[in-house]
């Protein structure tokens, strides 16, 4: 049986409120990476302090589909999605 392999697509809070989007096969590593300055530019100069937004996908391209109509969301939009997955995952 083969197994399909999994991406996730994250937001990250980083230092002043901002926040930013991105994809990886495991998103705490990917999370390390960029808290030690070796992840995205935007994240070497707004520190990220955690994860905040977590969604699992079944294909790169699919993960690929999802960060892209994330970061085409507004602030408030994305603000929704994070509260949203919070309430869910209680």
């Amino acid at each position: 049986m083969c197994r399909m392999p999994r991406y996730f697509v994250y937001m990250l809070l980083c230092k002043g409120g901002t926040l930013y989007t991105g994809i990886a096969r495991d998103a705490e590593a990917r999370f390390g990476l960029h808290a030690s300055g070796r992840g995205a530019r935007f994240t070497r100069a707004n520190k990220p302090t955690k994860i905040v937004y977590r969604e699992r996908k079944r294909t790169r391209s699919t993960a690929l589909k999802r960060e892209y109509a994330i970061k085409q969301m507004s602030r408030a939009a994305k603000l929704i999605l994070i509260e949203n997955s919070r309430l869910k995952n209680r």
